[in-house]
């Protein structure tokens, strides 16, 4: 056999293994570019995608639908620890409360010195009640152990659900504790209603507009019985609530709250969290009504057991 028909068989019996291995150093790159293309679709907690909102028929970004934070702030607002609850020698884990992340950004609450011991005195005194006719009933006691209104912003931590039913003249939120609701009257339709609170409330007195697809609510004229936690954290009747909701996926949005407080805190400071749509089937609220089971804590010697 010539040399040159020897190097012609040659090559021809190695050609498979080349094409063999071109074809395999072609399919590396787009195993990796499956992978990375995967990875890239992941989520990053606080981060979400390009998102296109519906609108409603006025053209305001959609938030109708029932909502829930997943956040331990109604506790805590701040960083804390698993702790027991109230009478763990009967309660045991029934009554012990979760620890968490803390929803103050920055971490710390600005308090006057003054106020910082109120918020302290407070948290000793959570568990006691006191029976009164007059505004002393309010001196000690978490208002939610209390089963009075939450008041802002911690009615949308609450470990409850709440929905949002958007109108063009006014947006109402209806929360399942305590049957908590909300009016906003949103700027350009609110002409009949009174710029001023009429009176102090539980829930304060709001005035919403869109900036751009956040819809912005600010709410003053509250009274100065609400905590924001069982942590003692509160206010007085100077409260400002500046909200911010931002529709930020089909399935979230983006809650942050500034509150502002001359007679309480040194500056102004904000809590922001996710806020989740609830997705089960024929979602719906279900009636916490909380009074019938604290008439007998409140009232004690007062109280008539209707079962009786």
């Amino acid at each position: 056999m010539t040399k040159a028909a020897l190097l012609s068989l040659l090559l021809f019996s190695c050609a498979p293994v080349a094409v063999q291995a071109q074809t395999s150093s072609q399919q590396t790159p787009a195993r990796g570019a499956t992978t990375a293309a995967a990875a890239a679709k992941t989520p990053t907690p606080g981060e979400f995608p390009p998102y296109k909102r519906p609108h409603t028929p006025d053209g305001k970004p959609d938030f109708n639908g029932i909502w829930q934070s997943f956040v331990t702030a109604d506790i805590d607002i701040q960083d804390h620890d698993a702790q027991a609850g109230p009478h763990p020698d009967i309660m045991g884990a029934y009554g012990a409360w979760p620890g968490g992340q803390g929803i103050v950004e920055g971490g710390e609450i600005p308090y006057k010195p003054e106020a910082l011991a109120k918020k302290k005195a407070n948290a000793e005194k959570r568990m006691v009640v006191n029976i009164t006719s007059d505004d002393r009933r309010h001196d000690t006691g978490d208002p939610e152990l209390k089963c009075y209104r939450p008041g802002l912003p911690r009615a949308n931590y609450l470990p409850f659900p709440f929905q949002i039913i958007q109108g063009k003249d006014n947006i109402m939120m209806v929360y399942e504790f305590e049957h908590t609701l909300r009016t906003i009257f949103m700027k350009e339709n609110d002409k009949e209603a009174p710029k001023d609170p009429p009176a102090d409330s539980w829930m304060g007195w709001s005035h919403g507009h869109f900036e751009g697809d956040t819809l912005v609510i600010d709410t003053t004229g509250f009274v100065p019985y609400t905590w924001f936690d069982r942590a003692g954290d509160f206010h007085s009747d100077a409260l400002h609530v500046v909200e911010r909701y931002t529709l930020v996926s089909p399935y979230h949005i983006m809650y942050e709250a500034t509150i502002e407080d001359p007679n309480v805190y040194t500056r102004p400071w904000k809590v922001s969290f996710p806020l989740y749509r609830r997705m089960e089937k024929n979602a719906q609220l279900v009636d916490f009504d909380c009074v019938e089971f604290v008439e007998k804590m409140l009232y004690g010697p007062y109280y008539k057991n209707p079962g009786k």
